[in-house]
């Protein structure tokens, strides 16, 4: 998988990326880090421009959101864990406890988690699934996608290319450590939640 998706990134540049990325979220097993870090380590090597390469991994990204944002509205709950439990889709490695992590989140934290979980392992493509199948305000989803994607991808891409040819060792980093990684950006939604519903009563608003 790791060679496939260097040497795809290598000859496709930001359309390899953009498929890559739009595969991810569709795939969850497919790692977006190992795919960004090496885009990032790709544009030390080649004329590619950075921003235009956040841009394409951004675009993939939401792309692969709407898809199943839209596939998820046409569903509930119960017949979306039935589609994961069946031989058909078994390759996903997809567990129940993964689908109802993302449901967990987003009644939890509502709307805002579409924006948190785009910064999370699995859980960035997992969560567009109770955001349609609730049917969620799709302009809402689409900034929240955007603007996660963008900060997640911007901060991997912007790694992979500061680090060149240690990529590989900084993506073992990321999948040892991204506990804390979850841990932090939990805290940092917390915080935005807790500060905007100040702000709201603050305001007058229930």
């Amino acid at each position: 998988m790791n060679d496939f998706i260097i040497s795809f990134t290598n000859s496709y540049g930001y359309i390899g990326v953009l498929v890559l990325i739009f595969l991810e979220n569709i795939f969850p097993p497919i790692p977006s880090e190992l795919i960004l870090l090496a885009s990032g380590f790709l544009i030390t090597k080649t004329n590619l421009n950075i921003f235009i390469m956040i841009i394409f991994a951004t675009l993939g990204s939401l792309l692969g959101g709407i898809l199943l944002y839209y596939l998820a509205s046409l569903l509930n709950k119960n017949t979306l864990i039935k589609l994961i439990n069946s031989k058909a889709l078994r390759f996903l490695n997809l567990k129940e406890k993964d689908i109802d992590l993302s449901f967990n989140w987003f009644n939890k934290k509502g709307n805002i988690s579409v924006l948190i979980c785009r910064c999370i392992p699995i859980l960035r493509s997992l969560i567009s699934l109770p955001a349609g199948i609730f049917k969620m305000s799709f302009i809402k989803f689409l900034l929240y996608t955007i603007i996660g994607s963008l900060v997640w991808n911007s901060v991997i891409i912007v790694i992979g290319y500061v680090v060149g040819d240690n990529f590989l060792v900084i993506n073992e980093v990321l999948k040892k450590y991204s506990y804390l990684f979850v841990a932090l950006i939990t805290i940092i939604g917390v915080i935005v939640i807790f500060r905007k519903r100040r702000k709201n009563e603050k305001s007058g608003i229930n």
